[in-house]
């Protein structure tokens, strides 16, 4: 059947580019939904220095290189489509794009991916990866003897900031609130570092640059008065939103909306798969991504191989 595969990955970022290279060298048909532009994540990322073997290279040529090694072998890509239902818990799943088109498969891997939570500011988006970042593993490095802003004042925020002074000369902590949600032991940590100080009950409202980021509007939030403060670059640690929501009663999600797998990047359902950003982890990296995109695909492809096995016994007897 021409819309009938071994297995439907939903997800063209990093996770489920691996999940089709692997699939599809493995002489699987497999296919790759991805309802935006292929990369997820990565593409968003001007420069990605720590990926082994690789110096240095743009998220964008990483994500181009994947896609076309995928294509090789023979994975079938579709992007920017609409999934518009999704019925993962029969033996043969069933994925509808766009209302109308029909894909089927023994097994699926959902690799949706997340996005980390943003402020709201204006400009935001235009500097995403031209000095405001949402990874402090990613592009720490590019700011050695910087002043940076980190914003956030949750656990992540404060151990970010503190793992931040190898690189950035000062480091800021900007928070809305006049206390932290994070843990004493991580705050008492960046209050004794020299190179940390803080700004509370108060909040970026602007990013100021022209080809990259230069300053910041910051208002305080009880005298709602409005400074610009000079800078070279801004993290920004509030949370992480997984694209799960089309998920909910399809597979397990946790109490932060990611799907819940073990270590074989198995769901709760049977023959489904997820792997990348949108499951229950802690590290969210292109490398983390890879090798959940690698074991969700190996899983996989032992469960069709086997599946395959037993229709074939089945029709023999």
């Amino acid at each position: 059947m021409e819309n009938h595969f071994d297995v439907i990955i939903i997800g063209g970022g990093a996770a489920g580019l691996t999940a089709g290279i692997y699939l599809s060298r493995a002489k699987l048909s497999a296919l790759i939904l991805n309802e935006g532009a292929i990369g997820g994540q990565m593409v968003l990322t001007h420069e990605i220095a720590n990926y082994p073997g690789i110096e240095n290279i743009s998220g964008y040529e990483l994500a181009r290189n994947m896609k076309a090694q995928a294509q090789k072998f023979g994975c079938v890509i579709k992007s920017n489509v609409k999934i518009s239902e999704m019925n993962l818990s029969e033996e043969i799943k069933r994925v509808v794009v766009g209302g109308k088109d029909v894909f089927t498969s023994h097994a699926v891997i959902i690799a949706t991916g997340g996005k980390s939570r943003t402020i709201g500011a204006i400009r935001e988006d235009e500097f995403k990866g031209k000095g405001i970042s949402y990874c402090a593993t990613c592009d720490g490095d590019f700011f050695q003897d910087k002043e940076i802003i980190v914003v956030g004042g949750g656990n992540s925020a404060i151990e970010e900031a503190v793992s931040l002074t190898k690189y950035a000369s000062k480091v800021t902590v900007v928070h809305q609130f006049d206390h932290f949600q994070a843990l004493e032991k991580y705050v008492e940590e960046a209050k004794n570092n020299p190179k940390i100080n803080f700004i509370m009950e108060t909040k970026i409202t602007e990013f100021v640059g022209v080809e990259k980021l230069e300053s910041v509007k910051i208002q305080n939030q009880r005298t709602n008065e409005t400074t610009e403060m000079k800078i070279d670059g801004v993290f920004i640690f509030i949370g992480y939103v997984p694209n799960t929501e089309k998920l909910n009663g399809i597979v397990e999600l946790n109490e932060r909306e990611e799907i819940v797998v073990d270590e074989n990047m198995s769901t709760n359902v049977k023959g489904v798969y997820a792997a990348g950003d949108s499951i229950n982890k802690r590290y969210r990296q292109v490398t983390t991504a890879v090798a959940d995109g690698t074991i969700a695909a190996l899983s996989a492809a032992e469960y069709v191989n086997n599946y395959k096995k037993e229709l074939s016994l089945a029709t023999s007897d």
